[in-house]
């Protein structure tokens, strides 16, 4: 079965920004199926607008500056 957009429903979401880029922490379900968190960063191109990154690592600030939210998605899941 390949994968149907309209059946990704986004339940959750919330985001920690900063100069440069922002983590995104946000709870989806497929299918009605069970909710899972998932966690990506954005960042800022030549122009502003914010796209697509690897998460990769993160500094001390952004891991506990992202943990309240974490909790957040938690309650919902």
């Amino acid at each position: 079965m390949p994968y149907d957009s309209k059946l990704d429903e986004q339940i959750f979401v919330k985001e920690l920004e900063t100069e440069n880029d922002k983590i995104v922490i946000s709870v989806h379900s497929y299918n009605k199926g069970v909710k899972k968190l998932q966690i990506t960063r954005e960042i800022k191109d030549k122009e502003g607008n914010f796209t697509f990154a690897k998460l990769g690592r993160m500094t001390k600030e952004e891991a506990t500056g992202i943990l309240p939210l974490i909790q957040d998605a938690l309650r919902v899941m």
